[in-house]
């Protein structure tokens, strides 16, 4: 059990099969795109905003408090990896969140933020931006301050002072985005 449980692969497969059997059973044997894009929607979401939460409750706070020679253990090895989950869940939450507007007709009305999709089109329109974030402010800034690119000293402290209100930023954006995405109905 110890073998099976210690390789994330295997669990995540397993885990996989037991949401596909979970869907069928649950529908009789009828799933519909949408559903299983909801469902996966969710899962990346989950994952973003988890590593979001991560960064800005976890690692952030406590960076200071780590002794210089324990520093890149997490620099090196545990931002980078959680950087690469975020950056990509952040992709594919809003990848499979289009999808689902599209598949159930929508997506045209929440982007322009029409009645009656302006709560959802809000949610969309914060997730964008708090994507475009990630990808084109946080992730660029966090390379120079990681170390992962080339970068003198003030340009590193620079762009880890950038990443991290940007980061802030999407925390702030995701308790509003949260609740548009929620309270859809």
């Amino acid at each position: 059990m110890a073998k099976f449980f210690g390789n994330l692969n295997l669990v995540l497969v397993a885990g996989l099969l037991l949401a596909i059997v979970v869907m069928f059973g649950a529908h009789a044997g009828l799933v519909d795109a949408n559903a299983v894009f909801r469902w996966l929607h969710l899962f990346f979401g989950i994952t973003w905003i988890g590593l979001l939460y991560y960064f800005n409750f976890v690692q952030i706070p406590t960076m200071p408090k780590i002794p210089a020679e324990l520093k890149p253990g997490v620099s090196k090895h545990i931002a980078p990896a959680a950087l690469f989950y975020f950056r990509w869940a952040a992709a594919f939450t809003v990848l499979t969140g289009l999808i689902v507007a599209w598949l159930a007709g929508y997506v045209h009305q929440a982007l322009l933020v029409q009645a009656p999709y302006t709560l959802i089109g809000i949610g969309m329109w914060l997730a964008l931006i708090m994507a475009f974030n990630v990808w084109f402010l946080i992730w660029p800034n966090q390379k120079k301050a990681l170390g992962i690119v080339p970068a003198e000293d003030d340009a590193k402290a620079k762009a880890a002072t950038t990443a991290m209100m940007f980061s802030r930023l999407n925390t702030l954006l995701s308790l509003a985005m949260l609740y548009c995405m929620v309270n859809f109905s």
